[in-house]
């Protein structure tokens, strides 16, 4: 795939993704690239990105921008891309968190170091991230399915690599159909129409790699709930593989997805636009538009796994499940992640969830707000497992922790007053697929 298309303010760059997920980071790539835009995911994560992002920080900025920064910084210092024709993919937010910093600091740092030719495509979620130029409205749509199917395999392996009989096979029965996804996503030439069926045929041919894994579920390990701040949620090298841990330590995952976080700027945006009494507006129009759409591309995708996620059924409205946050957080009052993984941890309990982990950069300020709150949220939940996991990029053994924390959730398991629903074959007598 070539350069950005001519006249394009990223025309003669490649546009790179931090990795927060990596079904996230590769199918947002393919996006980019299906309407002509240049795009590749970071490189893996390692030591060499710690000690980079660490030397150009202060030491008061959160994991995750120490990760970012270093990443980038590992492609310029290493001379594998030219400053000028480098453009890093980070995008920004309002409320308390240090996130709506990151672009101009990494700017700033760039700059200081030379490498000022780098563009920082910052889109906002005022906008909903809109702000991605002259192919916002293909684009988008086009990345905004290819998120859910991303996420639907991403679910769909979490569901299955616990059960796996030999392992290893699921991880790469996911990859040949991560791949398969993502060369579908980049397909060019088609019409939403054509690119939406073309989208789920892949998805079907996916589902299929990943149900023929041999595996055995007949009995179903305690589900446990992963929220967070959704970068160290995501991104496997900051929070040490912790979903992996857990599946080692006997448990099975259900994460909160990167789309939760964009239903939630969808939700965000609505309600400031009510606020200031903006009801009969065209920017009003176009964001109940947006949300039409949005849902009906989701739905349509979800139909395609059937009842493989019975049990597993995220809200229909992001808004039900912040209100569920009321008791603890005002949602009208409170922004971000904070409010997203309490409400998140009341769903899942009424889901019958097991136990949930709140992932998060140390010192970040939605972790230490939402830690306040469990102990109550979990009396009230009756007594449901809560534990908050700080990461800051120091490799830890925390198998001592995690053992602690799943013998609570067996103790809990035993006595819940929710009964959770499964999926077909799921919790049978016989059920190992051949």
């Amino acid at each position: 795939m070539g350069a950005a298309v001519s006249g394009s303010p990223l025309s003669g760059k490649t546009v790179y993704f931090p990795a927060m997920s990596e079904a996230g980071v590769r199918v947002i790539a393919s996006s980019f690239r299906s309407v002509g835009i240049d795009a590749k995911s970071m490189p893996p994560s390692d030591e060499e990105t710690m000690v980079l992002g660490g030397r150009h920080s202060s030491g008061e900025e959160c994991l995750p921008l120490k990760v970012t920064l270093g990443d980038a910084l590992k492609l310029l210092v290493r001379g594998e891309v030219e400053a000028d024709r480098m453009a890093l993919f980070m995008p920004t937010s309002d409320g308390p968190c240090r996130f709506g910093q990151y672009g101009p600091y990494i700017k700033r740092v760039l700059k200081e170091m030379g490498y000022d030719g780098v563009s920082v495509v910052s889109p906002t979620c005022e906008d909903g991230y809109s702000g991605v130029g002259e192919h916002a409205d293909e684009l988008l749509r086009t990345a905004w399915r290819a998120i859910i199917g991303g996420e639907l395999l991403t679910k769909l392996l979490l569901r299955t690599r616990p059960y796996e009989l030999e392992k290893g096979a699921s991880d790469a029965a996911y990859q040949a159909a991560l791949s398969d996804l993502c060369a579908t996503v980049e397909s060019r030439g088609k019409n939403q129409k054509e690119r939406m069926a073309r989208l789920k045929e892949s998805l079907v041919r996916g589902r299929k790699i990943l149900r023929d894994v041999p595996a055995d579920f007949s009995d179903p390990r305690p589900i446990i709930g992963v929220v967070g701040e959704i970068f160290c949620r995501l991104n496997t090298f900051s929070n040490d593989d912790v979903v992996r841990k857990v599946e080692e330590a006997g448990g099975e995952c259900w994460i909160s997805d990167v789309s939760e976080w964009l239903w939630y700027t969808n939700a965000a945006h609505l309600h400031r636009l009510k606020r200031f009494r903006k009801h009969l507006t065209l920017e009003m129009f176009g964001a109940r538009l947006k949300w039409h759409f949005q849902h009906k591309d989701e739905r349509e995708l979800y139909e395609v796994f059937e009842d493989d996620f019975r049990g597993y059924e995220e809200a229909d409205d992001i808004r039900e499940v912040l209100d569920l946050a009321r008791p603890y957080l005002v949602p009208e009052g409170t922004l971000g992640e904070m409010l997203l993984s309490v409400a998140k941890t009341v769903y899942l309990h009424r889901k019958g969830a097991d136990g949930v982990l709140d992932i998060n950069p140390f010192s970040c300020m939605n972790g230490i707000v939402s830690e306040a709150v469990y102990p109550r949220l979990s009396r009230d939940c009756d007594g449901m497992p809560v534990r908050v996991f700080y990461f800051d990029g120091t490799r830890v053994d925390r198998r001592y922790e995690l053992d602690i924390f799943m013998d609570l959730v067996r103790e809990y398991s035993t006595r819940k007053r929710t009964v959770r629903a499964f999926p077909p074959g799921l919790g049978r007598a016989a059920a190992v697929s051949a």
